[in-house]
């Protein structure tokens, strides 16, 4: 069904010589220009893997010599429905006290006499593009450098096992 073009936008309460003028240019300059600067965001957000919010996208645009402000960004991209990431989600389970509980020998004694008597390790993960890596730490305490790591795309035994083989490799410490 046909309608004349007066009488909708007598419906709509839009004067007719408005219409033919978005018509005639239905973007502005100003809207251009967002469409513009959101192909950068949209572009910028993936190269961070969908992590960046809008502070850290603003950066990169200003690096790209773009000028134009946090509140901007902000709104184009939510918009969108741009995202940062915000957190991790935990994986369902049993979380509860570990299965071996070592005894405390060091009892906060951190200060050692010399090299080679007292060494600590410590397990963290990191996140990457291809998921999570694991990575063991070995450090002697007198001089506080990592003598001895180990990375894993898995968290068993093998991981602090290798990381201390080689600490042992390049420490080789004497029996007392």
């Amino acid at each position: 069904m046909y309608y004349p073009v007066r009488r909708l936008c007598h419906v709509m309460a839009v004067h007719p010589s408005g219409y033919y003028a978005w018509k005639a240019e239905p973007a502005s300059p100003r809207q251009q220009d967002d469409q513009r600067l959101l192909g950068l965001i949209k572009q910028s957000w993936l190269e961070s893997g969908g992590v960046y919010g809008y502070r850290k996208i603003t950066h990169d645009l200003r690096d790209l010599g773009e000028r134009c402000g946090k509140h901007r960004v902000y709104r184009l991209m939510k918009q969108e429905g741009l995202r940062a990431q915000v957190g991790y989600r935990r994986r369902a389970g049993h979380y509860g006290k570990p299965a071996v509980v070592a005894e405390n020998r060091l009892e906060q004694k951190f200060d050692v006499e010399a090299p080679n008597q007292v060494w600590v390790t410590d397990i963290t993960y990191i996140r990457t593009h291809e998921g999570w890596l694991y990575l063991a730490v070995v450090m002697d305490l007198f001089s506080r450098q990592v003598i001895g790591w180990s990375m894993r795309s898995r968290i068993d035994s093998e991981l602090a096992i290798n990381a201390l083989l080689m600490a042992v490799w390049r420490r080789n410490p004497r029996r007392p």
